[in-house]
């Protein structure tokens, strides 16, 4: 018995102050460790059996988050109550901590920004978002960042912290269908109402376009060298929507082109005085 207390009190550091490690400080607290993270596992699996698949995968992301905050209160009791004063070891590594903080101060804003976007859902997967310019549909919301798939099959991994300090759009968060449209310009003269009996026919014909609710054109303008039209649509996949657009201008142009309606380009009358 004498044999175990020596061992587990034999000292591997002591600064003859207000710090003394022995090797039963180290025993404790891989114990309490071992227990922590055992009884947080079991409390994880007992949640995530009651929530659905992507509620699930949201509830393990935070949650691994409250863990690392667990464990690091853990380690500092744990610390505490075998005798070991962790504010002595604090104040003695104040200047690394300062260094460290400042270093990791955007990983920390990250995660908490990431936390934010788990627990309010402000983009979830299969969204697509656009931001500085860049569209994508997410495919996995992390702790620290989220990725996304442009429609290149380009990858944007995309700090989380920017979704709450920049503006955002989520095309799809408030409904899967979106509406579309295509901007087209006719020359003077044309007949309108033809144009809008063709445009809403070409719609019609494509198949990612929806039957309902019906598309519309609108006779947006009298521009400086054409008559300025836009056909508004409705799709159900926006993330494939510039193949979609293509699409139709294909379609749009031989149309016209069979029905001889011209689409002008810009013109500008010069007047040229002799003085």
């Amino acid at each position: 018995m004498n044999v175990i207390k020596a061992f587990f009190s034999f000292s591997i550091y002591n600064n003859g102050k207000d710090v003394s490690i022995t090797i039963g400080t180290i025993a404790i607290l891989l114990a309490v460790l071992f227990g922590t993270n055992f009884i947080l596992k079991l409390i994880r699996t007992l949640v995530t059996k009651k929530l659905k698949a992507e509620d699930r995968f949201r509830f393990k992301t935070v949650f691994t988050f409250i863990r690392y905050i667990v464990l690091s209160i853990v380690i500092v009791g744990a610390l505490d109550t075998s005798g070991v004063k962790v504010t002595a070891l604090l104040a003695a590594s104040t200047a690394l901590f300062v260094g460290i903080g400042l270093g990791m101060q955007k990983l920390f804003q990250d995660i908490i920004s990431g936390v934010f976007i788990l627990v309010d859902k402000t983009i979830t997967v299969n969204d697509v978002v656009e931001i500085e310019n860049k569209i994508g549909k997410i495919t996995q919301v992390g702790l620290r960042t989220t990725k996304a798939v442009t429609n290149d099959d380009k990858i944007l991994v995309i700090p989380n912290h920017k979704f709450l300090s920049e503006i955002l759009y989520n095309w799809t968060q408030n409904n899967i269908v979106t509406r579309e449209f295509v901007e087209i310009g006719v020359a003077y003269g044309t007949d309108v109402n033809l144009v809008k009996s063709l445009l809403l026919d070409i719609a019609l014909q494509e198949p990612a376009i929806l039957k309902e609710p019906k598309s519309r054109v609108l006779f947006e303008d009298f521009g400086d060298s054409a008559l300025k039209f836009k056909l508004h649509f409705y799709i159900t996949d926006s993330f494939n929507v510039v193949f979609v657009k293509s699409d139709l201008r294909y379609k749009i142009y031989e149309v016209f082109k069979q029905n001889n309606i011209q689409i002008p380009f810009p013109q500008r009358d010069i007047h040229i005085i002799n003085t």
